[in-house]
């Protein structure tokens, strides 16, 4: 398939604004996020940036000013290895904002080492998955309510690479941290997905996509994982073997403003993108029922089942 009107080459069209629109975007002081916000101020959003780092963040504000020229960007604080702090920065965000129009979930990491997070779990599966489900089941009425409106979360290619250890999913067995991290963006997709079966008929869309390969922050780590077989094998290829397929921060952040604002998408939802386009994303990506399995077994680890 190939890109649509507002994008070509990769890129979405200049002229293509959403003055009066709010967007959240998660991770946005470094890399894709940052540029993904500094594209979108320039387009005359109001961006609220939700980091961990408030210094960081207060400086990537100061950035996005200048290169956006818009002074409507906010920082918020937010540690999605914390359901403490999601919460807080969700009900902040219900009780100031009158609206919502994107929620972009883009912060992620790769470590190197098991680690885990407040809540006691590995940090890959809570801070990439699990964070950015309970804050967007957090925030999903205030979507509804400024529909129509769209969840993007940043996924990865990687997500090809492995499956879900359903017998335990924070992987503290045998610990593997990229395949961790490839298991946490499967999960992004599969969530992604039945998000999208779940909001039919609401006028909002979930779509899930691949940056590129991007030379960020993200990728300090990688190189210092333990790997095995295929996953050592492809990253070789990609980090060491073949370099010029690694695209800059700006590019890498286009394929998150085409979901977050393309006219043609207003009604597409459940997709994977690559490259401002859909793309097929891996079979067991397009398990509904794994996809269902993954929602209720997020439900109980947030807490969220009990109140609902």
């Amino acid at each position: 398939m190939a890109p649509t009107k507002s994008a070509k080459s990769g890129r979405v069209t200049k002229d293509l604004e959403i003055a009066g629109k709010t967007v959240l975007i998660t991770g946005a002081n470094t890399g894709i996020g940052l540029e993904t916000a500094i594209d979108l101020a320039q387009r005359k959003a109001k961006v609220i940036i939700a980091c961990r780092n408030s210094q960081k963040a207060e400086s990537a504000k100061q950035k996005i000013i200048e290169a956006s020229g818009s002074n409507n960007v906010v920082v918020k604080h937010l540690d999605l290895a914390s359901f403490e702090s999601i919460r807080k920065l969700a009900a902040d965000i219900n009780a100031s904002e009158e609206r919502l129009d994107v929620l972009i979930n883009n912060a992620g990491l790769v470590l190197s080492t098991y680690e885990e997070t407040a809540d006691g779990f590995e940090m890959h599966f809570g801070v990439n998955h699990l964070g950015h489900f309970l804050l967007t089941s957090l925030l999903l009425d205030l979507l509804k309510r400024s529909a129509p409106s769209r969840i993007v979360n940043v996924a990865s290619s990687g997500h090809q690479a492995t499956t879900i250890n359903w017998n335990d999913p924070n992987r503290k067995h045998n610990f593997n941290g990229l395949e961790a991290y490839c298991q946490s963006k499967l999960m992004n997709v599969l969530f992604s997905r039945e998000l999208s079966k779940r909001l039919e008929g609401t006028g909002m869309t979930s779509n899930s996509l691949h940056p590129g390969v991007v030379e960020t922050e993200l990728n300090r780590d990688m190189g210092c994982c333990r790997m095995s077989g295929f996953l050592a094998c492809m990253t070789t290829c990609i980090f060491t073997l073949c370099p010029c397929i690694l695209v800059d921060v700006e590019k890498g952040a286009q394929t998150s403003v085409y979901c977050a604002i393309a006219p043609e998408l207003e009604t597409v939802t459940g997709k994977y993108f690559s490259g401002c386009k859909v793309v097929r994303e891996a079979s067991y990506a397009r398990n509904d029922k794994s996809a269902s399995k993954l929602w209720k077994m997020s439900e109980e680890l947030t807490g969220l089942m009990n109140e609902n």
